[in-house]
């Protein structure tokens, strides 16, 4: 398979090509087999059947502390009529049961006499006794062969009398980071340079997955020098990890390369993200599965879930490591292309009884959409995405407990919501606070419809001038509550000394600029700004282009891409830019009136009333927190 150009293979479909180069290439089935003390055998995988070599307990013994009678001695005895037993042994848990003896009585149930010991109920016998063999039969199975040893695993292995096991070895995973442009950690970026995390990410993965593994040198974007770096990993390999390179651009190289050192199985799965990559097999004494990573991050990430955790497992013969799931309902509308199947990264949370899932950005470059998300859905290759509202399976990236213990924020984007959720967590960590940025009107919406504990909102009616409550009106009605939590200066972020001369909206018509996305505040203030002059939005070059928070529009302007984009202040400091006021604005906190007694959301109360927090957001720049805390309805 020499084509340069990426086919669309279904995931099912790719999996199984690959399974075949495989085995026609003569890739081993499993690892080799090793023994390794009981001691350090946690995390591998039995590669035989664990046979108790001995009974445990190998004795009776004693369960409780107290003392050993035989149980025909307190026949009759109650708390009317107690009896006196004169011929007993003391015994501590865990010790034998003296010859003679039946049951044990527990020392908070003996009454002691100086006729002996006095007993107020009678005992069957066997009370309080473990028998041998009661945990562990001699000669019993204790673990099949295929199981991933835990620690509990080991310690029942050592009761048993097993000193060694017989487990697969860990597998070695080699990855070779290529690209002229790619530069190791640490090192001090030119334009056009590119750090090498995901050799970092990969391998971690890899070791997570109970793997041993090694990263190479960074090798130049030269056919010839990765044939032979691959064909040098495949030697020591179980899985080569060839990153980047798997598109169809001039310098991706990784479908050649694989077809020069082996086979190409597959070259284009039909998922998103992770389209590009590359399935086949190195030649070798014996060969090696290759697996070619797509250089952007998630799809990076993505690729190693979907394809090389399942493969390493099966390498150690164990069944492949499952995520826990749930049901959740959409926060929003979800939209996604028809025959590929699109891996969402999420953030859950639980409101009103149900779980919420917030789609984050989905770009295959946005590696903290990972960093942030707390689970993945699958929209499948035949759905052309999801209403808000509708109820998917989501796996988990993180825990139940922690995900009940969210604060859903959806609506307009604030710095302060993202240094609240800091300072909640440093406060306490099973406290997140996560907010997702789809505008103000969306967050009113999501509030709606039951979505989120709390909207962030500085929406402008340009019918009355003023902020957010006009809207709560209008969508929400009665039985809500309103909290101020800043007042905020928004002005025109432009690049650093204003080298155009800005000096407000008026000079929009003669600079690019970069818009907010419908929906959201700022977007709603520059219009009605825009009305107030009488200019028409469609003379503005790039009103059109759009971003989703304060930052990304920083961005756009400290990249050059844009001159001039409406802002808040902190977002310009943050990238080191100036800017020009145009207005101060108040951003609200919108929520159920019966949710300010809702225990999850106490600690933002008191958050919000916490002087050092107050001056915090005032060291950011541009915020006022004369109000913050206090109900505006």
């Amino acid at each position: 398979m020499n084509s340069p150009f990426v086919s669309d293979v279904p995931a099912a479909e790719a999996h199984a090509a690959w399974r075949e180069a495989r085995a026609a290439a003569g890739c081993p089935a499993r690892v080799e087999t090793i023994r390794v003390p009981v001691g350090e055998a946690v995390g591998r995988v039995t590669a035989a059947p664990v046979w108790a070599q001995r009974s445990s307990p190998a004795f009776d013994s004693s369960g409780m502390d107290g003392i050993a009678v035989r149980a025909s001695d307190t026949v009759g005895a109650s708390e009317t009529t107690p009896v006196v037993v004169t011929d007993f042994e003391v015994v501590d848990t865990g010790d034998p049961l003296p010859p003679g003896y039946d049951a044990v009585v527990m020392r908070e149930h003996v009454h002691r006499t100086p006729e002996g010991a006095e007993l107020r109920a009678a005992v069957p016998p066997y009370q309080h006794v473990r028998s041998i063999g009661e945990d562990i039969s001699a000669a019993e199975l204790l673990l099949p062969e295929g199981h991933r040893l835990r620690p509990v695993d080991v310690a029942a292995c050592a009761a048993a009398g097993v000193v060694e096991l017989t487990v697969r070895r860990a597998p070695t995973v080699v990855i070779i980071p290529t690209g002229d442009e790619i530069r190791p950690i640490g090192s001090d970026l030119k334009p056009g340079e590119i750090l090498d995390t995901n050799s970092l990410m990969l391998a971690a993965q890899a070791r997570e997955a109970g793997c041993d593994a090694r990263v190479t040198d960074i090798v130049m974007d030269d056919p010839e020098t990765i044939t032979a770096a691959l064909r040098a990993a495949a030697e020591e390999a179980d899985l080569v990890l060839l990153i980047a390179g798997s598109s169809a651009g001039r310098d991706d190289y990784t479908a050649r390369v694989v077809s020069s050192a082996g086979a190409v199985a597959v070259h284009g799965v039909a998922v998103r993200p992770g389209h590009p990559v590359v399935l086949g097999t190195a030649k070798g004494d014996p060969a090696t599965p290759v697996l070619g990573v797509p250089g952007y991050p998630v799809s990076a990430a993505l690729t190693f879930d979907i394809f090389a955790a399942p493969l390493l497992a099966e390498l150690e013969g164990a069944a492949p490591r499952e995520r826990p799931s749930t049901t959740a309902r959409l926060a929003r509308k979800l939209p996604s292309a028809i025959g590929m199947d699109d891996w969402v990264r999420v953030r859950l949370g639980r409101v009103q009884d149900q779980i919420v899932a917030t789609p984050l950005p989905r770009g295959a470059g946005v590696l903290t959409s990972l960093v942030r998300a707390d689970g993945l859905l699958v929209v499948p290759a035949g759905v052309e995405g999801h209403h808000a509202g509708t109820e998917v399976r989501v796996e988990l990236l993180r825990g139940l407990n922690e995900i009940n213990r969210t604060i859903v924020a959806i609506g307009s984007h604030d710095l302060v919501l993202d240094l609240a959720a800091s300072t909640l967590r440093a406060a306490d960590p099973l406290i997140t606070l996560a907010s997702s940025n789809v505008g103000s009107l969306g967050g009113l919406v999501a509030l709606r419809d039951g979505l989120c504990h709390i909207a962030g909102s500085h929406l402008l009616d340009p019918a009355t001038g003023e902020y957010t409550l006009p809207y709560v009106d209008k969508l929400l009605g009665d039985d809500i509550a309103v909290i101020r939590l800043v007042h905020r200066d928004q002005g025109l972020i432009v690049a650093p000394g204003n080298p155009l001369g800005i000096k407000g909206i008026d000079d929009l018509a003669q600079v690019r600029y970069v818009n907010r996305q419908r929906g959201a505040g700022t977007r709603a203030l520059l219009d009605y700004e825009l009305n107030q002059r009488g200019i028409d939005p469609s003379t503005i070059p790039g009103y059109s282009r759009e971003e989703h928070t304060h930052l990304a529009v920083a961005a756009a302007v400290a990249a050059g891409r844009a001159d001039a984009g409406l802002g808040i202040l902190a977002a310009a400091r943050a990238f080191d830019l100036d800017f020009v006021p145009v207005a101060q604005e108040p951003y609200d906190l919108v929520l159920r009136a019966n949710d300010l007694s809702n225990p999850l959301l106490a600690p933002l109360w008191t958050l919000l009333d916490r002087t050092d927090f107050r001056a915090s957001v005032e060291a950011l720049g541009g915020y006022s927190c004369a109000e913050t805390g206090r109900r505006i309805r």
